[in-house]
């Protein structure tokens, strides 16, 4: 079979012409994820006790269900959700009715910002030995 030539040039034969569309994959990527960031932080927002809470520039997780949220205060008080608990052994006892109802639900611990690490940790730790393993830290995002 014979060839044919182009004037001015040889037989071109699969080249890839040159693309001119915008790609929009990559703005369709950080839409979606700026849109799974503000459902996950929109709840997050709504807790009604007061507190400052430390900043991060780790980013939000995902959430199947409604977690169950623990606040404790620069002053030491303890929150459940939003009712106030005695001490550490009542919520240790309250998380334990709840461990046996649902084992898998999700933890969030709300510290304040002026509470010292081993505060923090002790409670993690009261809590990690209750049975729950779904166990997160809220920090508020950090303001650019």
């Amino acid at each position: 079979m014979a060839r044919r030539y182009r004037q001015g040039g040889g037989y071109r034969q699969g080249r890839a012409q040159p693309f001119s569309t915008i790609n929009v994959t990559p703005l369709v990527d950080v839409m979606l994820v700026l849109l799974i960031v503000f459902m996950i932080t929109a709840p997050l927002l709504s807790t009604g006790i007061d507190i400052e809470l430390p900043q991060s520039d780790a980013p939000a997780l995902s959430q199947p269900q409604a977690p169950l949220v623990i606040t404790i205060r620069r002053d030491g008080s303890l929150f459940l959700q939003e009712t106030k608990i005695k001490d550490q052994a009542a919520l240790v006892a309250r998380l334990q009715a709840v461990a046996s109802n649902n084992p898998d639900i999700r933890l969030y611990i709300r510290g304040d910002a002026g509470l010292s690490y081993g505060n923090i940790m002790g409670l993690v730790g009261a809590v990690s030995a209750v049975g729950f393993t779904n166990l997160s830290l809220v920090a508020a995002p950090v303001d650019k």
